[in-house]
């Protein structure tokens, strides 16, 4: 069976989002006094997390969604992709501060083990699904 590039590919940037989103989760409430001292005060705005995480889950859904349907047919990464964005929601909404850098940067590792499972899926994938 020929495996998809883009399976593939999605899977790697999806990765690379979801890693990049959890190192700048956990650091920027690290580095915060800092940044405007190196000239990255932008990373600290709610813009820039949002748009990591909207990047992330939309490479998330889109990424399962081909493999599942053209690839392996298994749910499992898609579980753990939303159990990733659960625990970035609960980060955000708890209402506890203190817990936010810590759920939020678990949640992106999540949300990248998931795309990692994924990616093991499609390459051990013997059947090629037509929808």
């Amino acid at each position: 069976m020929k495996i998809t590039k883009t399976s593939i590919n999605l899977d790697s940037l999806g990765i690379t989002a979801s890693v990049l989103c959890a190192i700048h989760c956990a650091l920027v409430p690290l580095l915060i006094t800092f940044l405007p001292l190196w000239g990255l005060s932008f990373l600290a705005n709610e813009w820039v997390e949002i748009s990591m995480i909207l990047v992330s889950l939309i490479l998330g859904i889109w990424s399962l969604s081909i493999s599942y349907r053209k690839e392996h047919r298994k749910i499992y990464p898609t579980v753990i992709l939303v159990l990733g964005f659960a625990l970035i929601a609960a980060g955000h909404f708890s209402g506890y501060d203190f817990l936010e850098p810590i759920l939020i940067p678990i949640g992106g590792i999540v949300i990248a083990t998931a795309h990692f499972i994924n990616l093991k899926y499609v390459k051990s994938c013997t059947v090629k699904h037509n929808h």
